[in-house]
């Protein structure tokens, strides 16, 4: 079982590793989501200082990435 921030920097893994397939810099997506700076998205996906995504974040990521929100969820075994 993981702990919580194994399981949240799992999921910013998750996120990273979809916005690059999409070609995407965390500026961008940071900008796709309305955000001004990119310290939402690099924060969310490095978990630093104890910053993670929140479940509306999430939900818009997996929006502006066109995947389904499970992959940004979904656990390495």
């Amino acid at each position: 079982m993981l702990s919580t921030e194994e399981f949240y920097k799992q999921i910013g893994s998750n996120v990273a590793k979809a916005r690059k397939e999409k070609g995407l810099s965390q500026l961008q997506l940071s900008l796709a989501l309305n955000y001004s700076s990119l310290s939402v998205v690099s924060g969310g996906e490095s978990c630093s200082s104890g910053k993670h995504f929140n479940l509306e974040q999430l939900y818009r990521i997996s929006e502006v990435l066109e995947i389904e929100l499970s992959e940004l969820v979904k656990l390495d075994k």
